[in-house]
């Protein structure tokens, strides 16, 4: 390849670069696309990692490369790439493909602006603001403020670091020396973004007070009140308590009533991380699993996962209508927020966040909307609980699945017991081979490129399959598949 003609210089010629970019589109929509959502193609192509560097030809070089081979890389970097839009993509709680939240993507990436300021951004600032005020009404909020987030993680930072604010307004000049010891809780389910968050903002995971979860892995809201008592009587300031809407391995929504009680009774604030269940908002059918969200002072949630809109696409909700998140991260540059221009500068949102260059991230799930409306987004929301239906009542019908718990969300846990364990259990050794299963199978479905489940121990519990019901293509024959294969690759174990 290195022998090959470089590629010439596309700068001043619009043409050259119109060509590459039809030969481009034309591969992503082959390989990517046709080919990477299509159930008979593969999810994965599995390397391993040298052999892989090699495939690739990672290194970078003083001379270019010619178009042609420009393109085989393109066509390279799908090929080995996993395809997450896939029917029999499992793994995570994104998967799929919406064609118009694609198209928005696309538009943003052309576009290439950073949504700091109107001047720059004129279209994305009020479509930003259209947007949160939609997702603040489905809360359950008539005003308020928001941002969207590189990440749910960062959202639910971001409400750490506000709530510490508002409790403690000298900490943005002074930093920690202006706090005394703080406490905030959430349960053992929680995201471990959490312990991340206080740990970046320098409050240290000894703050982060760990509450009960019942059975299903719900907050035990009594626990929490004895362990807001607790930190008090230890010294320490309780400041927030983040509750989860859907918890990333059972799928569980804490009781938000009853934890909204005892940050009333307490003057904490309440932070709901319903990056993952917040989507469920949309179902009349299903919102219910939500109640109290309303009482919430900030909640984060991640439309690029239950809605497929893309990664990203993530928003912290506040129901503040004080200005807080200026008044907690403003800087107020004057080479970007100058104050004499010559339209309204409160459009000039970009010192609400601590970034400064910020991705645009409101287009993509503004056109899916548009394209599908509420009631087309409600549907698929539905959609995906039915089919977690049907797939937990066809696994209660074969010999060989065992339900870890009954679900309320989308999230399937179970195990796969293979034929050498049936009718094994309470032998000494059940446990540990059962928990070898999962890794076995893992392995066997990725090198197939078949399919892709995750799997995880959780407690006391040896590893088992966590299904994620989400892409909003899915059948009823994927559920029959997934079952299907998981036999087949674990009929000799």
């Amino acid at each position: 390849m290195a022998d090959s003609k470089p590629l010439p210089a596309l700068n001043g010629n619009p043409v050259a670069a119109e060509a590459l970019l039809q030969e481009v589109f034309g591969i992503v929509m082959d390989e990517a696309i046709r080919k990477g959502t299509c159930v008979s193609q593969k999810v994965c192509e599995w390397k391993e990692p040298e052999e892989l560097k090699q495939l690739l030809d990672l290194e970078l070089r003083s001379q270019g490369e010619s178009q042609e081979q420009i393109l085989e890389r393109c066509r390279t970097v799908i090929r080995y790439s996993v395809k997450t839009g896939h029917p029999r993509f499992f793994n995570q709680l994104f998967s799929g493909l919406d064609a118009h939240a694609l198209a928005g993507r696309i538009i943003t990436e052309t576009l290439n602006t950073s949504q700091y300021t109107y001047e720059i951004a004129p279209v994305f600032v009020l479509m930003e603001e259209e947007v949160l005020k939609k997702l603040r009404a489905l809360v359950g909020w008539s005003s308020g403020d928001g941002v969207f987030c590189p990440g749910g993680s960062i959202s639910n930072m971001y409400a750490m670091n506000l709530a510490r604010y508002r409790r403690f307004p000298d900490c943005k000049q002074r930093g920690l020396r202006a706090l005394p010891p703080l406490a905030l809780f959430t349960s053992k389910e929680c995201h471990y973004s959490i312990k991340k968050g206080a740990a970046f903002l320098g409050l240290g995971t000894d703050s982060v007070r760990v509450v009960k979860a019942d059975e299903r892995g719900r907050m035990v809201p009594a626990d929490l009140e004895q362990q807001i008592i607790m930190a008090e009587a230890e010294g320490a300031v309780p400041f927030l308590v983040s509750a989860t809407a859907g918890t990333t391995v059972l799928g569980a929504f804490d009781p938000l009533e009853a934890i909204a009680d005892v940050c009333q009774r307490h003057g904490l604030w309440l932070h709901v991380d319903a990056a993952w269940g917040g989507s469920v908002l949309l179902s009349q059918t299903h919102r219910h699993l939500l109640d109290g969200i309303q009482r919430a002072d900030s909640v984060a949630w991640n439309p690029h996962k239950l809605l497929a809109a893309g990664l990203q696409c993530s928003v912290l909700l506040l129901r503040d209508t004080s200005n807080l998140l200026k008044r907690c991260h403003a800087a107020q540059a004057t080479y970007l927020f100058q104050q004499d221009k010559f339209y309204d500068v409160a459009l000039d949102t970009g010192d609400k966040v601590v970034q400064c260059g910020r991705h645009v991230d409101c287009l993509k799930l503004w056109l899916m909307w548009k394209a599908q409306g509420g009631q087309g987004l409600e549907q698929r929301v539905d959609r995906t609980f039915a089919l977690a239906r049907y797939l937990v009542e066809e696994m209660k019908k074969r010999e060989g699945f065992e339900l870890v718990m009954e679900p309320e969300f989308v999230n399937v846990c179970f195990w796969f017991v293979p034929p050498s364990l049936r009718g094994q259990r309470g032998s000494p050794d059940y446990e540990e081979r059962l928990s070898k299963v999962a890794p076995v199978l893992k392995e066997r479905m990725v090198k197939e490129g078949s399919m892709m489940i995750g799997y995880q121990p959780h407690g006391t519990r040896g590893n088992f399959f966590r299904m994620v019901v989400a892409n909003p293509s899915l059948t009823l024959a994927d559920m029959d598949f997934l079952l299907d294969e998981l036999e087949r690759l674990g009929q000799d174990l």
